[in-house]
């Protein structure tokens, strides 16, 4: 399969969870993928050498995508090495919900999540964007939550309410600002069987949820990794400031 032959495509937060899988797909798809992380290094390299594997190709870069400075080099990096960016993914999130993140105050929880999911994307857009109008194309990816717009009940589902739908709001103004050149879309996952649901999530709590799942199932990160694909290649060529919800059924 090559819909994304010789792209050069970016995924921030790539070392594991859904940027992974976005970054094994996007390499079987024939792109040359940068995986971008920030304290992963090992788990970053490991996907590398697994696409590498496949005979799929790949570099890890570390950056803090929620300091400017940071995306401003990680770009720099990118340029050196293919001179070109094609595909941005921003997956990078921050992690509130396990190990000792799990404990923060609400506070701390949302300033993380500000300045990673929502600020750190906003960012990396307008970094990315000016490279891509030099180049007169290229497709940026953001990251939501199907149930941003209509809310969850729990103090963190507020939170990430909030950051997500900003990161919706965000992206359809984009789009309408660098179109024709530039394609943007969101992706709004749902309940995905990474790591809080597969460690932290008490069991009867995931069973109350696969009952709202009208496919009665959490989705595995290949399920958004292929829609991923779909939106980064020309399948999707007519499709921007769009959102597409990969979770499930839910509404």
């Amino acid at each position: 399969m090559s819909r994304l032959k010789d792209k050069i495509m970016v995924i921030t937060g790539a070392g594991s969870g859904i940027g992974r899988a976005i970054a094994l797909a996007g390499a079987r798809e024939g792109a040359r993928v940068v995986i971008n992380y920030r304290k992963s290094e090992a788990k970053a390299k490991d996907a590398v050498a697994e696409i590498q594997g496949f005979s799929g190709q790949a570099i890890a870069i570390q950056a803090d995508i929620s300091a400017p400075a940071a995306v401003d080099r990680l770009i720099d990096r990118v340029m050196t090495e293919f001179n070109r960016i094609d595909v941005w993914v921003n997956n990078a999130g921050a992690d509130i919900l396990t190990g000792v993140n799990a404990k923060q105050t609400d506070e701390r929880k949302l300033t993380e999540l500000i300045e990673v999911d929502l600020k750190g994307t906003i960012h990396c857009c307008w970094a990315v964007t000016p490279v891509m109008q030099r180049q007169g194309s290229g497709v940026i990816i953001n990251m939501s939550w199907d149930q941003a717009i209509h809310g969850y009940r729990g103090t963190n589902p507020q939170m990430f309410s909030a950051v997500k739908a900003g990161v919706q709001a965000f992206s359809k103004s984009l789009a309408k600002t660098v179109a024709p050149g530039i394609r943007v879309n969101v992706l709004a996952p749902g309940w995905i069987a990474t790591a809080f649901a597969r460690e932290v999530m008490p069991e009867n709590y995931y069973s109350e949820r696969v009952d709202e799942i009208p496919l009665k199932r959490f989705g595995v990160p290949d399920d958004v990794a292929r829609a991923a694909v779909f939106l980064a290649s020309d399948d999707s060529a007519y499709m921007t400031g769009a959102v597409l919800n990969v979770g499930g059924g839910v509404v």
